[in-house]
């Protein structure tokens, strides 16, 4: 027996009617056919006139192109548009009611419209809170590593302030680990940024590698957490909670610094990039989380202070002398601009085969601050500090340019009598500085200075350690400058590599001359580093001559030349002039 079809039809029409979403079937034009009592419901908030008898009329406002979206579909059947979301002016909105309706449209036929609407309120909410967390989370994420960032960092600590304060027994303390690069600007300044980039990379991987994972938390109780994030440049964080003891953060500080210094090959460049690390334990007397970073970060300074690839742990006094050193940064940018700078010229001399000695041999230029109200400022307290600023380059440059336009002064004053070379001390960060082979060039054109009667000075620690330091060590070579090598005997080379620097001069470190008349020991190393440099072509200096017996002794080794107090102290242009006018000259 066949089913009554009118039967069926009503089945239909009962389902439609009941449906929870909103029904309307339309001729090709948009008038109803049919609309349930859902789609009713929807639409009367924005029908015109309550009238609801064409849907394109009715939902002209919220979509306007509609009819022409309808007349451009040429298929006989298909889904005209899907799932449109459509949000109510704010004027029609009343409370508990839709506030976006999302609509679909299908043409059954060549003359048929099914129009689908749907309350989609919620959905969009919903939608809405999944893009905020994901632009929070965004928001809390570095974008290279995608580890956490700094604003996740802050948010962390300031969870741990707020806290009840517990007792390091109960694993209740936390620190914070702040490590920095140690040679990160010049590696991303001689391998490019993109081979930095992969480096920050790694770094970040080897520190989360070098982190214990929840189920082997140092806290037994299974209370502590770890989170490490990168914060900016070549900076990492690591806080460490339910810390019993400092020591334990302590073991994990040398598991980062362990991890961090191993090789990295990066686009086949072998590179060493090892780091320092600052420890902040518990809140101390910090109170706000930029504050613990900031103790960090004074302790993260030390530990570069000492030398690199070390740890400290912060103590108050540290801070104190952060403050003065801020304070001497600030007072060093004005004694640049106000020209507060000045140089001074110790002499170097000739020592002749025939006893004789040539005071117009060379000087070494050294700068000196005249600050306005504590006078004169010694070296040993402005140097370093400009180097941790970045204001060492600018300082290096000055002395450079005012070395040669003196020397020029001198030869135009003296004539033979004045001094056949200056010396010019050089820092990291001139030889990392990008174009600066070209500023020296400059320099040299704009003083008329002789490439030849230039000397720079790097130390033996810096040309030994870097390849790209010793690149750049060529291409002054190239200009036509002479080199020399400060401190030799302190640093990391020996005189079995000596011959594979670009070094026109060797300069015996001050620790060795002070002990070679009273030590055969260094008497011996004087000796072994001048016949070395002699096979090589090179010079030698004696630095720190303080006695006549330390004169006699490296004399009698043969060095070329000696500087220190029992000749001269560094003088002022005027008063170099006068002490060279004091002595008779000697032929070179």
């Amino acid at each position: 027996m066949l089913p009554d079809p009118n039967l069926a039809y009503e089945s239909l029409i009962q389902f439609l009617y009941r449906a929870p979403i909103g029904l309307a079937q339309t001729a090709l034009d948009g008038t109803v056919d049919m609309l349930n009592p859902m789609a009713s419901s929807l639409l009367m908030p924005v029908a015109r006139d309550a009238a609801l008898d064409n849907m394109f009329a009715v939902l002209a406002q919220l979509a306007p192109g509609l009819p022409a979206t309808v007349e451009a579909y040429a298929e006989p059947s298909g889904v005209v548009v899907d799932a449109m979301r459509l949000p109510l002016p704010v004027n029609q909105r009343t409370p508990n009611a839709p506030q976006v309706l999302s609509l679909s449209l299908m043409k059954i036929d060549r003359e048929r419209l099914m129009f689908v609407v749907a309350d989609a309120t919620l959905e969009v909410r919903r939608e809405q809170e999944m893009l905020s967390r994901r632009l929070r989370s965004a928001a809390r994420t570095d974008a290279l590593t995608r580890m956490p960032n700094r604003e996740a960092v802050r948010e962390q600590i300031e969870h741990l302030l707020a806290r009840p304060a517990a007792t390091p027994e109960a694993g209740g303390s936390f620190a914070v680990l702040l490590l920095n690069c140690d040679r990160f600007r010049q590696i991303n300044d001689s391998l490019g940024q993109a081979v930095g980039d992969q480096l920050l990379v790694q770094i970040g991987e080897r520190i989360r590698g070098a982190l214990r994972p929840p189920s082997d938390r140092l806290d037994p109780l299974g209370q502590g957490g770890q989170l490490a994030a990168r914060i900016g440049g070549d900076e990492f964080v690591v806080v460490l909670d339910g810390m019993r003891a400092r020591d334990d953060a302590e073991r994990v500080a040398g598991r980062l610094l362990d991890a961090v210094a191993r090789p990295y090959l990066i686009d086949e460049h072998d590179i060493v990039c090892g780091a320092s690390l600052g420890l902040a334990w518990g809140a101390g007397t910090a109170a706000t989380p930029d504050e613990v970073l900031r103790d960090a970060g004074i302790a993260m300074v030390e530990a570069k202070r000492a030398g690199g690839a070390r740890q400290r742990a912060f103590e108050p006094a540290m801070r104190e002398r952060a403050a003065q050193r801020a304070g001497i940064e600030h007072e060093l940018r004005q004694a640049l601009l106000e020209e507060q700078l000045f140089v001074v010229y110790q002499p170097v001399v000739g020592m002749l085969p025939d006893g004789g000695t040539d005071y117009a041999a060379a000087v070494e230029a050294l700068v000196r601050w005249r600050h306005p109200q504590r006078g004169i400022v010694p070296p040993v307290e402005f140097i370093q500090v400009a180097e941790e600023c970045g204001l060492i380059g600018a300082l290096g440059d000055f002395v450079l340019e005012r070395a040669c336009r003196d020397f020029m002064d001198w030869q135009r004053l003296l004539g033979e009598r004045a001094p056949r070379l200056v010396a010019v001390n050089l820092s990291r960060a001139q030889l990392g500085q990008p174009g600066w082979i070209g500023a020296v060039q400059r320099i040299l054109d704009a003083t008329g200075m002789p490439p030849a009667r230039l000397q720079l000075e790097v130390t033996e620690s810096l040309a030994a350690q870097d390849q790209d330091i010793q690149q750049r060590l060529h291409e002054l070579k190239a200009l036509g400058l002479k080199l020399a090598l400060d401190d030799f005997g302190t640093g990391y080379s020996s005189l079995s590599s000596l011959h594979l620097l670009p070094v026109d001069t060797v300069k015996i470190d001050r620790s060795f001359v002070s002990q070679a008349d009273t030590s055969h020991h260094h008497q011996v190393l004087i000796e072994a580093t001048v016949k070395v440099a002699q096979s090589l072509g090179m010079q030698t200096v004696a630095e720190g001559i303080e006695t006549q017996s330390q004169a006699d002794v490296v004399r009698a080794q043969a060095c070329t030349k000696a500087q220190g107090y029992f000749y001269s102290r560094p003088l002022s242009s005027p008063d170099l002039l006068a002490w060279l006018g004091e002595r008779r000259p000697l032929a070179a």
